[in-house]
């Protein structure tokens, strides 16, 4: 699976799908349609798009986004939401930061405690093992 294929898949999941838990499900049965190299062609995309998602930049602003304080694990979690956001969101993202203040599901949280965010919180643990459950 190339680069152009996993967004392809992202944003078609972001459109028939809402919440993590339908998005996660969602996707388990996209990829149980494809054959075991694009499964794990599709987590060696989602790898390489995490590693290149790890700068300090945005880790400040998760932790901006967290109220002052995003751990290592938090942090990991939060890099698999942000390419949940789709492409253009998350390329803004790693080259700008500041740039996820504009996008609407960090916009939900403001002003709100984090009590209150419910499954709008901004991580998608569960991401990081669709495809390896799978195979």
């Amino acid at each position: 699976m190339d680069i152009d294929s996993f967004w392809k898949i992202i944003e078609e999941c972001r459109e028939k799908a809402h919440g993590r838990a339908e998005r996660l499900a969602w996707l388990k049965d996209e990829l149980a349609r494809r054959p075991v190299t694009e499964i794990v062609g599709f987590q060696v995309c989602l790898d390489r798009l995490c590693e290149q998602a790890f700068t300090w930049d945005l880790w400040a602003a998760a932790e901006r986004i967290f109220g002052g304080w995003c751990s290592d694990d938090g942090f990991c979690y939060f890099r698999l939401w942000a390419v949940g956001l789709g492409q253009a969101t998350f390329e803004r993202a790693v080259q700008d930061p500041d740039t996820l203040a504009e996008a609407p599901e960090v916009g939900r949280l403001a002003g709100r405690p984090r009590g209150a965010w419910g499954d709008h919180w901004p991580e998608w643990e569960e991401l990081e093992v669709v495809s390896r459950v799978m195979v």
